[in-house]
C-alpha cells in the first residue's frame, strides 16, 4: 500500500467520523430545541392555568355572595304574601344552575387542548425530516 492510498483510507475514515460527528450534534441540537419548547409550553399551561383558577374563584365567591344576597331579599319582600313559593323558585332556580354549569364544565374538561401539541407537530416534522424517502 502506498502513502496516497492510506492519506485516502484515514481521510475516509476522519470524514465519516466528523459526518457522524455532525450528525450527532445535529440530533442533540435538536432534541435541546424540542426540551426548550416543552419546557416553555409547560410553563405557559402552568401560568395559564394559575390565572384562570384564580379568576374562577374570584368570579365564584362574587357570584355566591351575590347569589345568597338576592335570595334573601327575594325572602323578604315576599315574607307576608308568597313567601314559600318565593322559596321553591329559588330552589329550582339554584338546582337548575347547578346542573347546567356541571353540564358545561364536563363539556369543557371533554373538549381540553391536547398537551405539547406544538412540540408534537414540531417532533413529526422533525422525524419526516429525518427519515429517507422510500422508493
Amino acid at each position: 500500500m502506498n502513502p496516497e492510498s492510506q492519506d485516502s483510507v484515514s481521510g475516509q475514515q476522519t470524514g465519516l467520523m466528523g459526518s457522524l460527528k455532525t450528525l450527532a450534534a445535529t440530533l442533540v441540537g435538536i432534541g435541546c430545541t424540542r426540551l426548550e419548547l416543552l419546557s416553555s409550553e409547560i410553563e405557559e399551561q402552568r401560568v395559564w392555568l394559575s390565572s384562570m383558577l384564580l379568576w374562577t374563584l374570584i368570579s365564584l365567591f362574587c357570584a355566591a355572595v351575590g347569589i345568597v344576597l338576592v335570595a334573601i331579599l327575594l325572602v323578604v319582600v315576599f315574607w307576608d304574601t308568597y313567601l314559600l313559593l318565593t322559596l321553591f323558585i329559588l330552589v329550582f332556580v339554584f338546582v337548575l344552575g347547578a346542573i347546567i354549569s356541571s353540564q358545561v364544565a364536563l363539556g369543557k374538561a371533554r373538549a381540553k387542548p391536547k398537551l405539547f401539541s406544538t412540540s408534537l407537530v414540531e417532533l413529526s416534522k422533525d422525524h419526516e425530516q429525518l427519515t429517507p424517502p422510500s422508493i
